[in-house]
């Protein structure tokens, strides 16, 4: 028998798949990419840890049906912020469902742990999730780690699993977690935390005021996840790096929509709506240019697209620029 996991990675992931491989039952790791889980690519970390709770690893790539379907109009509404938890719990589980014939599955498992999250992990707000995903006799989602504080599911009730060797876990706290972690003796899990960035009000704003003026792409998302964001007199974007991972994440970004930032001495690689406007590209190398090991007393020529340049002198101080910051960065 086979059970499909939703698996993020962390910690309560991992126990749950344990806890049902200890009972004899293949597990299959099914993490669900939306393309809001972090700036790194952390697939062979998740990999490893997937294998270290015995279970095999598939990643499923759900960003552009997820843009369309689930985070402009989530029938539940959002978070604190643009986090759209309920609807993309629900949305999770049946994409989930629809693989369990691919995989030979019997029934579905999540590390959920009833009260750890107060949107998508009230005990009111799971069952609304499972009413989301399946029909009411079905019953095949098992939380593990919360099962025995619920009722029970269609593999507890047809014995496939063991409901005495699940657990009663309720709340934020990781103490009877951490007390699992010391008996299996891992020391490789994600801390309490991380996750998802629609839930961080910074990206949330920036990704408010993206959309306010352009369509949303799976490129686009990779965009705002680095760097600083100017909006220009014109309306073009306006991207520079903050620092070496900024550069580099910037850097592997490929989008029609975009051109760079070519500037002549050492300095934040950026880039620029492809659109912009003449005017536009001049304040884009002027604020590229201030953030660069540069002199205001001193003029530079700055290459804009691989065919223009523009000789500007940047600002004296970083302040001038930060007035096209669309918020506080």
């Amino acid at each position: 028998m086979r059970a499909l996991a939703l698996f993020s990675g962390g910690l309560d992931s991992m126990l749950a798949i344990k806890t049902i491989t200890d009972q004899g039952i293949d597990v299959t790791a099914i993490h669900i990419r939306t393309g809001f889980g972090g700036t790194k690519d952390i697939s062979e970390l998740m990999r490893q840890r997937a294998q270290k709770a015995g279970a095999e690893l598939e990643i499923i790539d759900v960003r552009e049906e997820y843009i369309r379907k689930i985070l402009f109009d989530p029938v539940h509404g959002y978070g604190k912020n643009f986090n759209p938890c309920i609807d993309c719990h629900g949305y999770m589980f049946k994409v989930a469902r629809g693989l369990m014939d691919k995989f030979d599955a019997s029934f579905l498992i999540t590390g959920e742990v009833i009260g750890q999250r107060p949107m998508s992990q009230r005990a009111d707000a799971i069952k609304l999730v499972t009413k989301l995903a399946e029909d009411d006799e079905d019953r095949l989602i098992l939380r593990p780690l919360s099962a025995k504080l619920m009722e029970k599911t269609t593999p507890e009730s047809k014995g496939w699993v063991d409901r005495e060797k699940l657990y009663g876990i309720s709340g934020r706290s990781r103490e009877q977690q951490l007390v699992m972690v010391e008996k299996y003796g891992w020391e490789d899990y994600e801390s309490p935390g991380g996750g998802c960035l629609l839930t961080e009000e910074h990206f949330s704003d920036r990704l408010r005021e993206f959309v306010a003026y352009d369509d949303l792409t799976i490129t686009d998302i990779d965009l705002l996840k680095y760097g600083r964001h100017f909006r220009l007199t014109d309306g073009a974007k306006l991207i520079v790096g903050r620092n070496k991972e900024d550069n580099e994440g910037l850097q592997q970004v490929n989008s029609e929509k975009y051109m760079t930032v070519k500037l002549p001495i050492a300095g934040p690689f950026s880039l620029l709506s492809a659109n912009a406007t003449s005017e536009d590209k001049a304040l884009a190398a002027k604020i590229a240019m201030t953030y660069a090991r540069s002199t205001a007393s001193e003029s530079y020529e700055v290459e804009i697209g691989g065919d223009e340049i523009f000789t500007i002198s940047p600002y004296a101080e970083k302040k001038e620029a930060q007035q096209y910051f669309f918020n506080a960065q």
